[in-house]
């Protein structure tokens, strides 16, 4: 009893569904206490008991698993390109299906077919048990990642009005998902195996499997884990109708604004989403979210890590850029992802491109150079950083480790508790990832050649995009495996394709997607597999579960895309959609100017010597040089601790979310974060061990369910309601220029 209270979580499970503890050898259960894991965070909340025997494959795990995919797919496509872009997570699925296996388990027919033989297999083999909720969630992870590549179909369709198919689009979309496969299977000995590659993200769900399934008493006084998801839940359901629909201005509540009504500067000081943000706070779990993910997830050295990278770039380096009008600063807004002409006005980009979908050099020179707002070249320059930042801290901190791991030392050296239950079962034989690899590059290969007018990538890209994907895939999978913040890819693979091919925006686009998604896809791949390897999930089980649920996932989302642009008139066109219409698509706007800077232009129009900001380039040197000061000084201070947790790759690109994400967005995300990462960690630990991942379980799936809701039942039926409370952010002063002569409708002229 005394054992339980100290560990909390490190529960005893119920008989019904596992082995019971008192059935084992003594030694061998203190042997795994001493054996868990080294971080704390895991110790706490991860069981480490198995049972081999519960059933993983069964039909309730196909039906209800292919259908959270599928639905998950449908809803986050959908939402994909509104003005607050929800994504639903797995969590919602996760908590759905429960009553629905019980339902399956209580009612379908326990007849068995095939008794005797090795093809014998039960409709109903008994209890609703974990290990296929587990499985199910894996399908639901499938369809709540995004699927870069329709990003390039809407890109081309929709911005540039250009020509592809829909079975080209689905080769994008399918080849770049599947590609992520093979780099995965090459790391896993690198970033799931460790126990110091702890994936905090998976914390969230390993406690909420376990708060849905466990039985515990009740604390005198308190809730169960289950009791509190409930209250939670249903507590974020009811609210989220006022941010989303009643009272929208609880998304971003600049009060400055409403102080200095008719202020510039005030309006570009306080405005939470066209601003910096001070003072700007917002009361809606799909602010804090949307951007970063749950911050009740992020450990607290990352969150204080993302909050001085913020502060440093948005408070310390944007006003001191913006105020000493480098770059003609005060022509353009203060924060801003669109693309100017020298005069502050939207630059007309159809007017520079050719019949073959190029770049008309003439056109370009006759109607001038093109410009970006100050803050968004700042974090151009903050994204070249972070680059050589992690190749440099992985380095210096993680490259004994990778050279021991690999030489094969991982064999010699003591296991964690949880590999060691996991050795007990078939792996996955490295031979299956490869084959998928080499197989998916030449498919590849052959869509981007065949179709060569509507790709316009030729077959080195696709392989130079390979080796990319390929190099930075551990140093990034490490930052995100022990931070759960991930450096970005995109801006360097859209730099050296467009130096190599400039004039060609779709091919920059493909390059980036094959390079960066592929390495995004094989860490969702990984973070599944170190969500199995915690749950005891038979790896070859995994393995199925993620392909077949990666297929239907990009899939429906590209048959969602497609529906969503022919089905509603000017999506994505802010000059012709009404002022109130939510299908903006921020983040394909940015997405978009992306194509132009880096694929229609090309670097080196803008970053290089033909451009107006290739001091820009300088930010590769100073990104390579923190994680050395870091290296440095913690040599020298041994004895400070505080040194250590200073992670470089981190605090440069904290704001590589910026734009689309707004100040508002990581302002509250920080906040929340300290709340639960230090004050309630530190001084209310055991609640904190009980109910913080369940926590953010719950405010995710109660955010989903209302805003389904609202969709379906409100927005369909045009049913809107035009009051102030409304109107977000109000700050209409706040993407103002302020540079003499500028005149912009709706703004002062000074």
């Amino acid at each position: 009893m005394e054992e339980e209270l100290e560990a909390p979580l490190i529960h005893h499970h119920h008989p019904s569904t596992s082995y019971n503890p008192q059935d084992r050898d003594e030694e061998e259960q203190e042997e795994q206490e001493e054996e868990n894991s080294p971080i704390e965070q895991v110790a706490l909340t991860v069981p480490i008991t198995d049972d081999p025997t519960e059933p993983v494959l069964t039909f309730r795990m196909w039906v209800l698993g292919t259908a959270s995919c599928a639905l998950l797919s449908f809803l986050n496509q959908f939402f994909w390109y509104r003005k607050e872009p929800l994504s639903i997570t797995a969590i919602s699925a996760q908590i759905a299906v429960v009553p629905l296996g019980k339902l399956m388990a209580a009612t379908i027919s326990t007849r068995v077919f095939f008794k005797g033989s090795k093809w014998e297999f039960s409709f109903n083999p008994g209890p609703f048990n974990m290990k296929e909720h587990v499985l199910i969630t894996i399908f639901a992870n499938s369809g709540a990642g995004t699927v870069y590549a329709i990003h390039v179909i809407t890109a081309v369709r929709v911005f540039y009005k250009q020509h592809i198919t829909f079975f080209v689009s689905l080769l994008v979309v399918l080849t770049t998902q599947v590609l992520g496969f093979g780099w995965a299977g090459i790391f896993r000995r690198y970033l799931v195996e460790p126990a110091t590659m702890w994936w905090p993200y998976n914390l969230v769900q390993v406690s909420l499997f376990r708060a849905l399934h466990e039985k515990e008493e009740r604390i005198k006084g308190g809730l169960t884990r289950n009791q509190f998801f409930m209250v939670a839940f249903i507590s974020s359901f009811a609210y989220y109708i006022f941010p989303g629909y009643l009272f929208q201005m609880l998304t971003s509540l600049s009060w400055i604004c409403w102080i200095f009504p008719h202020s510039v500067l005030a309006q570009q000081l306080g405005s939470g989403l066209n601003g910096l943000g001070i003072g700007a706070v917002g009361l809606d779990w799909s602010t804090i979210s949307s951007y970063l993910g749950s911050p009740l997830a992020s450990p607290w050295f990352a969150t204080a890590n993302v909050a001085a990278g913020f502060v440093l770039i948005m408070y310390v380096i944007a006003p001191i850029s913006y105020w000493s009008n480098l770059y003609n600063a005060k022509t353009f807004p203060i924060f801003s992802d669109g693309l100017f002409t020298g005069s502050g006005h939207e630059y007309n980009i159809s007017s520079i491109i050719d019949s073959d979908f190029h770049l008309d050099v003439k056109a370009y020179e006759k109607n001038g150079p093109l410009y970006l707002s100050t803050f968004f070249v700042v974090t151009y320059g903050v994204g070249f950083a972070s680059l050589t930042a992690t190749l440099m801290h992985v380095f210096l901190f993680h490259g004994r480790e990778i050279w021991q791991l690999s030489k094969s030392a991982f064999q010699e050296k003591k296991m964690d508790v949880h590999t060691k239950l996991m050795s007990k079962y078939k792996q996955v034989p490295e031979s299956w990832f490869v084959c998928i690899l080499i197989a998916n590059i030449a498919l590849t290969i052959f869509a981007c050649e065949y179709y060569i007018d509507q790709l316009q990538l030729p077959w080195w890209g696709v392989l130079l995009a390979c080796a990319l994907a390929f190099f930075f895939t551990l140093p990034i999978g490490i930052i995100t495996a022990t931070t759960n913040q991930t450096p970005g890819l995109n801006i360097i693979t859209e730099y050296i394709m467009g130096y190599i091919y400039p004039g060609r925006p779709v091919a920059n686009m493909c390059f980036k997607v094959y390079g960066y998604i592929s390495m995004s896809q094989a860490l969702t791949f990984l973070q599944d597999f170190k969500l199995g390897h915690y749950m005891k999930i038979p790896p070859r089980t995994m393995f199925m579960a993620q392909v077949v649920g990666t297929l239907i996932a990009g899939i429906v989302y590209l048959s969602t895309a497609w529906w969503l642009m022919d089905s509603i008139p000017n999506i994505c066109d802010k000059e012709l959609l009404s002022s109130d219409s939510p299908w903006t698509c921020p983040s394909d706007h940015v997405f978009y100017d992306a194509s132009v800077i880096w694929g229609l232009l090309g670097p080196r129009r803008i970053f290089g010597d033909l451009g107006s900001y290739s001091a820009v380039n300088w930010f590769f040197l100073f990104g390579a040089v923190g994680p050395l000061l870091v290296y440095l000084a913690q040599k020298m201070f041994p004895n400070k601790t505080w040194i250590s947790l200073i992670n470089m790759p981190v605090l440069i690109g904290a704001t590589s979310m910026m734009p689309p994400a707004t100040a508002v967005n990581y302002t509250t995300w920080i906040i929340v974060g300290f709340l639960s990462g230090y004050v309630v960690y530190n001084y209310k630990r055991d609640w904190w061990v009980r109910h913080n991942y369940v926590l953010s379980g719950a405010l995710d799936a109660g955010l989903a369910f209302m805003a389904v809701l609202i969709y379906l039942g409100l927005e369909l039926e045009e049913v809107s309601l035009n009051w102030w409370g409304n109107d977000l952010d109000g700050c209409p002063l706040a993407s103002c220029p302020t540079a003499k002569g500028i005149v912009v409708d709706g703004c002062p002229v000074y």
